[in-house]
């Protein structure tokens, strides 16, 4: 089975700082205290086994928030000197608010593997998933600092809550020249709630509705700890009917997922899902829309 996996992480703690995993916690999405450790390429294409990794993306893992740049140009050098490249594409941090914003985003963008920035947005009024307690899309220094991302040629990740998409796909329709990817399918975590389906659904049908914006069906484990293939199926199946098989990608969120699965056990749940698909689908949602989208 040949894969590109366009959400993955890496990270070194000998060389290098994590606020998040040098104090790790245990949250919703599972105990990071079993993710201090290195994990490092070897290690993925490890995880592996029979999956064919032809390219791989690598999204900020909430590197050291002093020095961002320094998680890209470290990423740049395992590229220079890896077989095929990988990580083949760079997501890479920025706190989009600060000052330093501009000069930050110019020093990502002189490396060559560089495409887009994410900086995670997830604000919720229940404490236990509350990333960052601030609605940066509503700050005019952030949305100022956004419209640099076209200047750069980047990307952006879009990693938000359903309550926010309105908002995001507003964001989207002003910058329609810029590329959105919705993170971890819309991360539907209010999911014991019928309301809570239903924001998610009606918020994914509007990021939808904006042609720039695509999505990444990955991350299903952090909100599903104990999950089966029939546990899945119907995110799945509902996020791929509402982008369209053109603007959905599969993706592993490793190591963070390998809390609660395996990496081939991922891949080959995906596969059994849309095993009635074609093959055009199937090479579009597994291989060729991570390489368009990611421009690699």
């Amino acid at each position: 089975m040949q894969v590109v996996d366009p959400h993955i992480h890496l990270w070194d703690l000998s060389t290098h700082h994590y606020p998040w995993l040098a104090n790790p916690q245990t949250s919703f999405v599972g105990d990071a205290r079993k993710l201090k450790h290195d994990y490092l390429l070897a290690d993925l294409l490890r995880d592996a086994q029979d999956i064919e990794v032809l390219k791989i993306v690598h999204v900020d893992a909430n590197h050291d928030p002093a020095d961002p740049v320094e998680e890209t140009r470290w990423l740049q050098g395992i590229a220079d000197g890896a077989v095929r490249g990988m990580p083949n594409g760079i997501v890479a941090g920025a706190d989009l608010s600060a000052d330093n914003a501009p000069a930050v985003l110019e020093a990502h963008a002189a490396f060559a593997n560089t495409r887009g920035i994410r900086q995670i947005l997830n604000v919720h009024e229940n404490k236990l998933y509350d990333y960052v307690g601030r609605h940066y899309m509503r700050e005019p220094q952030w949305r100022k600092h956004f419209g640099l991302l076209k200047r750069f040629g980047m990307s952006f990740d879009l990693q938000l809550y359903p309550s926010q998409m309105e908002e995001a796909a507003q964001l989207a329709r002003e910058h329609a020249d810029t590329q959105f990817i919705v993170n971890h399918a819309g991360m539907f975590v209010d999911r014991n709630a019928t309301q809570g389906y239903r924001a998610w659904r009606d918020g994914m049908r509007m990021l939808a509705a904006c042609p720039n914006v695509a999505v990444k069906l990955s991350g299903f484990a952090m909100f599903d700890h104990a999950w089966t293939i029939e546990s899945l199926r119907p995110y799945v199946h509902e996020t791929i009917d509402t982008f369209g098989c053109e603007r959905a990608m599969f993706a592993s969120n490793f190591p963070v997922d390998r809390l609660f699965g395996t990496y081939t056990a991922l891949w080959n749940a995906y596969a059994h899902i849309v095993s009635d698909a074609s093959d055009g689908e199937k090479d579009a949602l597994f291989v060729r829309n991570a390489e368009r989208i990611y421009r690699i």
